[in-house]
């Protein structure tokens, strides 16, 4: 059986495991309405339209 020669340091393992786990970016996309920036397949909480129809109220901000 194979035995490593020395032992693998903190920052060597948590380099290896910090590039294989780190977060993505939400993907954005304009809507179609306001043209503001949303995660796609949701509600613009800005003007409350999905796939081209009002689906919620948006709130006031007040």
């Amino acid at each position: 059986m194979a035995v490593p020669r020395a032992k693998t340091s903190k920052a060597r393992t948590r380099r290896r495991r910090g590039i294989n786990m780190r977060l993505e970016a939400p993907q954005l996309v304009a809507c179609a309405n306001c043209n503001n920036l949303v995660m796609q397949h949701h509600v613009c909480p800005k003007c409350g339209f999905y796939r081209g129809r009002q689906v919620i109220e948006p709130r006031s901000n007040g």
